[in-house]
């Protein structure tokens, strides 16, 4: 092969430059997902946390003085989660940052009545915000209901929970 005119040598830096584009794109767009997998992660885990410690009736003295009308929440209970999701609800006007809301279905082994079972779902909620601000180091970032929970790209926070 004769290269005296330099023409192979400027194709070579075209295919390592288009290559290197390519790379910055993709770090980029598997970073966000990443974050979301991370969050999705985090949200799993603070569900479980949630569940466990609101069925097995351990709470601080100041909670469990407030359930005084809410006998069913004082004694050992079954939550199970059925599914936990979330959407982009597009920028946040106030951070400057993509609000993601999670949702979590979950169904108790009891009739509760509405105040009963708006209890669990905040202990539930509350969790699962807090499990994601430990995983993204922002825990004081906010507030101390962990509402809004923020990573790099997002703002998260939770409806509340349906109960099926």
């Amino acid at each position: 092969m004769n290269d005296e005119k330099g023409q192979l040598s400027g194709e070579y830096l075209l295919l390592i430059g288009s290559l290197i584009t390519v790379l910055m794109i993709s770090a980029f767009l598997i970073g966000n997902e990443n974050e979301l997998n991370i969050a999705m992660a985090a949200a799993k885990s603070g569900v479980n946390e949630g569940v466990a410690s609101s069925s097995s009736a351990i709470y601080p003295k100041e909670t469990f003085n407030e359930y005084d009308n809410m006998d069913g929440l004082k004694h050992p209970y079954s939550v199970s989660v059925l599914n936990i999701s979330y959407n982009s609800s597009g920028i946040d006007k106030n951070y400057g940052k993509q609000k993601i809301q999670f949702k979590v279905y979950a169904k108790a082994s009891q009739d509760y009545n509405k105040k009963e079972l708006d209890s669990i779902g905040d202990r539930i909620n509350y969790n699962l915000r807090k499990s994601i601000a430990i995983s993204f180091n922002t825990t004081n970032s906010t507030n101390k209901l962990y509402n809004p929970v923020f990573s790099n790209n997002y703002v998260f926070t939770t409806a509340n929970v349906v109960w099926v």
